[in-house]
């Protein structure tokens, strides 16, 4: 369905739970040598990070996920805000996913990530009471590129089934070009919302231009949100183009979980019955705080 979130609307975001091992790096990789960074452990994971600054900004939130049961899994479970209702299962012989994060002295990032028990999620754990028509789906690419494949296409039909909004991440260009474009567009169908930064709209319509890219991406989905880093958003129904620009002065520390922050925002927003340049505007803003901060998750309370 394409048409506005139901007001109040529970959504419900499947995909990955990973735990980050971020290196913020003194100075470019030295490739068979040493360089210094300084490492954290984060929680992380596209679609956890979603659900997390969903909850951050009061909105009822469910997680379709799966860890392991091992000491990464409980510590990633307990990192989870007590306001997000957890539909994780636990794998008894896969490890939790890891992800090593390499942030640049700018603040971008490149991963390194080892799905882990994300791609053991399978139709069996989706469960069918979570889908009604006053929900909507939020769908991390991520799990169309693992073997949680089968279980987002089950939970696509599912929420399609039921009636409900649904909304897509592209998530990542690598793994996007590995999977293939026309196999993307066929795995989440149309009536959509989708996610793409500028590199991603541009693999996924060939145009570099992200209003054009946008509005191609529009016409095969249904809506689409192109960002461009701290340029401008761009969003298109396939009649109308809004746009606005992120917000001036921020502080990049680590891009980890922007776009993450970016589509709660954005989610959040059109729930909350704001305009799409207005959801444009609240989308900035969340991505902006988390590019403040080092990881992909919103402050813990009392932070």
């Amino acid at each position: 369905m394409t048409g506005a979130l139901v007001p109040g609307a529970r959504i419900v975001c499947l995909g990955d739970v990973m735990v980050d091992i971020v290196a913020r790096l003194s100075g470019p990789v030295e490739i068979g040598s040493d360089r210094p960074a300084r490492t954290e452990l984060q929680a992380g994971g596209s679609a956890a990070n979603t659900a997390a600054w969903l909850e951050h900004q009061a909105v009822s939130t469910t997680l379709l996920a799966r860890v392991g049961s091992d000491v990464l899994g409980s510590w990633s479970l307990a990192r989870l805000g007590r306001g997000l209702a957890k539909d994780v299962s636990i794998d008894p012989g896969t490890p939790t996913g890891t992800c090593i994060v390499l942030v640049s002295a700018d603040g971008e990032r490149t991963m390194v990530p080892d799905p882990g028990a994300n791609a053991a999620l399978s139709p069996a754990h989706v469960r069918p009471d979570v889908f009604a028509p006053t929900r909507h789906l939020h769908v991390s690419g991520y799990a169309l590129f693992s073997g949680a494949r089968e279980a987002a296409v089950h939970a696509l039909s599912m929420a399609r089934q039921a009636r409900m909004t649904i909304s897509v991440g592209a998530a990542s260009v690598a793994p996007l070009r590995g999977l293939g474009v026309e196999a993307f567009f066929d795995l989440i169908g149309r009536d959509l919302l989708l996610f793409a930064n500028r590199a991603e709209a541009t693999l996924l319509t060939g145009q570099e231009d992200p209003f054009i890219a946008a509005t191609v991406l529009s016409t095969r989905v249904g809506r689409a949100v192109v960002t461009d880093g701290a340029g401008t958003a761009i969003w298109a129904d396939g009649d109308e183009r809004a746009q606005a620009p992120a917000p001036p002065g921020t502080i990049v520390i680590d891009t980890t979980g922007a776009g993450d922050a970016f589509a709660a925002g954005k989610l959040a927003a059109l729930a909350q019955g704001a305009t799409p340049v207005d959801a444009l505007a609240q989308a900035h803003q969340l991505a902006a705080q988390a590019c403040e901060l080092v990881g992909g998750r919103p402050p813990a309370p009392g932070r």
